[in-house]
């Protein structure tokens, strides 16, 4: 009979790991994009958060 407690914790591992790897591209694309100039034209627009109360 398969170990499936030994496997879950397997797939939660990895998937810890999938989410450190995309977290760090994630960090360094935003880190990229923050030290590049400007582009002419481009706004950053402000969005609310619908579900949050007003402070």
């Amino acid at each position: 009979m398969p170990d499936f407690k030994t496997m879950y914790f397997q797939l939660a591992a990895k998937v810890a790991d999938a989410m450190d790897i995309l977290l760090k591209a994630q960090q360094e694309g935003e880190a990229e994009f923050m030290n590049e100039e400007p582009v002419p034209g481009l706004k950053v627009i402000a969005i609310q958060d619908e579900n949050r109360e007003s402070e």
